[in-house]
């Protein structure tokens, strides 16, 4: 009877130890185990490396981009560029008829010998109205001093001198005063008509600078290169009527490259200017350059209008989580090679390292090469 008892006992204790020995040893339960430890693990590194090695695939190539605009107006009569030629500084582009501007120069230096000529007889003239007032102070003079004798003769002897002898000496002496005041007042119109003297002349100056801005326009019918770069948006051709201020075709500059990385805020609250980059192109996969940070964005438009004498609108958002802000970084070429190869709106992966954490930095450098060997399949 207990012999019995006791195989019922074992036998009902079998049932749970294989149950707990089947959950101990079950690879569900390992595999859900592991799973959950990586997610974790995977979870932490996102959140850190999100700080100490931001990355981002919303970086694109920026250059200059430089109109070509004449600065006068005529008929293209050159052109030395074709689409996508490649220019360096000082590269004759196009040139505009020289002919109505060559005459207009030569006018302008007509105008200034006529004002030579006519400064020349306004000079003379002042010398004549000079010599006038010379000539009226001379007579007025001696009719002052006629007229100072006839007093002292009067004041000797009343007698000695006739009524009509005294009126024509008054005359004389107020007509020689008239004389003197009319000289002088054309010796002072002479004057004014000629202006300053020598090269602060006004009507030499005027004439000097119509042949200087003359010169000019001619100058401007020449159209160089400003940068070396690439000539983009050209459909023009000789004949084509060249309007001053419009812009004729496009200069993509090489002369600074860098690009505009879009990082979220949580990217940027530990970078700083001068961090090292890695970034790769799109135009050339599993490749890596360098470059620094030049640049943070201080702020972006967030499309609300603000209205003077108003308060600005709020937009929230509805979600669980909002979507980050981003700020535009700039990041600079260390890489020569880069910025020769790279074209301008080109796509970029860019990672920045914020400190010297080995074990992130070399994760970020490995993400970073994956994408550029993905490049070739996007």
């Amino acid at each position: 009877m207990n012999k019995n008892n006791s195989q019922e006992s074992n036998n009902d204790q079998q049932p749970d130890e294989i149950t707990s020995s089947e959950k101990k040893g079950n690879p569900i339960v390992l595999f859900t185990r592991i799973t959950l430890i990586i997610a974790i693990l995977f979870f932490i590194w996102y959140v850190l490396s999100d700080r100490k090695t931001p990355y981002t695939q919303q970086a694109y190539i920026t250059e200059l981009i430089i109109p070509i605009t004449p600065r006068v107006t005529g008929y293209v009569t050159e052109v030395n560029v074709q689409l996508n030629s490649s220019v360096k500084t000082g590269d004759k582009l196009f040139e505009i008829d020289k002919q109505p501007f060559d005459l207009a120069l030569k006018k302008a230096e007509a105008n200034l010998d006529n004002a030579s000529q006519q400064i020349g007889a306004q000079g003379a003239t002042v010398k004549a109205a000079a010599s006038s007032v010379g000539v009226a102070k001379a007579q007025l003079d001696r009719a002052q001093r006629n007229y100072d004798r006839t007093q002292r003769l009067i004041q000797k002897n009343p007698g000695a001198v006739s009524q009509a002898d005294i009126d024509r000496v008054e005359t004389s002496l107020s007509q020689s005063v008239e004389k003197l005041a009319n000289a002088e007042a054309n010796l002072t119109k002479a004057k004014e008509q000629l202006g300053a003297e020598g090269n602060n002349n006004a009507q030499l100056r005027l004439a000097i600078a119509e042949v200087e801005k003359a010169e000019l326009d001619l100058s401007f019918t020449n159209i160089f290169a400003s940068n070396d770069g690439f000539i983009e948006s050209f459909n023009i051709d000789i004949g084509y009527y060249a309007q001053a201020g419009q812009a004729m075709t496009t200069l993509v500059s090489k002369q600074d490259v860098w690009i505009q990385a879009d990082f979220t805020e949580n990217n940027i609250s530990l970078m700083k200017i001068g961090n090292p980059v890695s970034f790769a192109l799109d135009v050339a996969p599993g490749r890596r350059f360098e470059g620094k940070v030049r640049g943070i964005g201080n702020g972006v438009d967030t499309g609300n209008s603000v209205n003077r004498g108003g308060l600005p609108t709020i937009s929230s958002s509805s979600s669980w989580l909002r979507d980050p802000q981003r700020f535009p970084v700039t990041i600079s070429f260390t890489d020569e090679e880069a910025a020769l190869i790279c074209r301008s709106g080109g796509q970029a992966d860019v990672v920045v390292f914020t400190s010297d954490s080995g074990f992130f930095n070399t994760l970020a450098k490995f993400r970073l090469w994956i994408n550029s060997w993905l490049s070739y399949v996007r």
